[in-house]
């Protein structure tokens, strides 16, 4: 057996090339160009080539979609739109971010200062207040005293506002004509409602100094209302006040407030009783204060005294 440098070696073989295919990118693939520029063709020319050959590997495909030919170009690679999550997650943000706010903007509208005061009862679209009877603002505006309830005291002491009156009509336009009042002259007429209502005047005349200073301030310069009543059926609303054609049509509107509202149907009868319904303190009142003008006035003029 040979050996040595002389012997037999195994012949030398060439190294074997490793391939390695490149996966395909969701980018279109583009053929190598197989245009070579010639000796005398310009680099200018050349660049032309390559971008027509560009534009050329991008030709439209067509595909059939419900029974009619459609051409675009397809990227099979590109997922749908909505079954991304991140589209997902940006629609389900939205939604949420539309729920809070309505929310938000529902619970400022409800909270709005003096809306405290609305109740439920509605009609033709309007929403009227606790002070007016709210569900019960139609019930009460009867031309006529509504009948009382057995229990309730027509004599409670000097602030019961069921009565005979206390004061006379003339004594009235003296009030109303010593603050220049716009209602002055009218003292015969609050007078005679008070009777038709058995309700005594002093008291009226006393609400009608609160709320207004005898009309002379406020709404009641333009509304005609004795006592400032919000919105009520029969009667012109705005600015959420009632507002009615005459001073005797405010008056009367008061009187029968109270008679049939505050007294027949929920039982209150006086001073005390009244005015946190009438003027809570929910609505920016001060009660005790109000409470405390309202006596001070009428025994006033019980005694003859006219405070100007």
């Amino acid at each position: 057996m040979a050996s040595g440098s002389y012997a037999e070696k195994p012949a030398p073989q060439a190294p074997s090339e490793t391939y390695s295919p490149i996966p395909p990118r969701a980018t279109q693939q583009l053929q190598a160009a197989t245009h070579v520029a010639s000796d005398g063709e310009s680099h200018f020319s050349l660049a032309v080539a390559k971008i027509t050959q560009v534009l050329h590997s991008f030709q439209p495909s067509s595909k059939i979609v419900g029974g009619s030919k459609r051409v675009g170009i397809v990227d099979e690679f590109t997922p749908r739109l909505l079954e991304r999550p991140a589209f997902k997650l940006l629609i389900i943000s939205i939604t949420c971010a539309v729920i809070f706010f309505g929310v938000v903007l529902s619970a400022g509208i409800y909270q709005r200062p003096g809306d405290q005061q609305l109740s439920g009862g509605v009609f033709d679209g309007q929403v009227y207040a606790v002070q007016v009877g709210g569900i019960l603002a139609e019930q009460w505006q009867s031309n006529a005293p509504l009948p009382l309830a057995s229990n309730i005291p027509i004599h409670a002491g000097p602030y019961s506002v069921l009565g005979k009156p206390t004061i006379t009509a003339d004594f009235i336009n003296s009030v109303l004509d010593s603050y220049h009042s716009p209602a002055a002259g009218k003292g015969q007429a609050l007078y005679d409602l008070g009777v038709k209502y058995g309700v005594d005047p002093a008291f009226a005349l006393a609400f009608f100094q609160h709320e207004s200073t005898f009309g002379n301030y406020g709404e009641a310069r333009s509304s005609l209302s004795l006592g400032n009543l919000r919105c009520i059926p029969n009667a012109m609303c705005r600015n959420n006040y009632a507002w009615f054609n005459t001073w005797e049509d405010g008056f009367e509107a008061w009187y029968k407030l109270i008679r049939n509202l505050y007294v027949a149907i929920w039982g209150l009868t006086t001073v005390d009783a009244i005015i946190p319904r009438y003027a809570p303190t929910s609505d920016n009142n001060n009660e005790a204060a109000y409470i405390a003008a309202v006596k001070h006035s009428i025994d006033n003029w019980r005694a003859g005294v006219i405070t100007p």
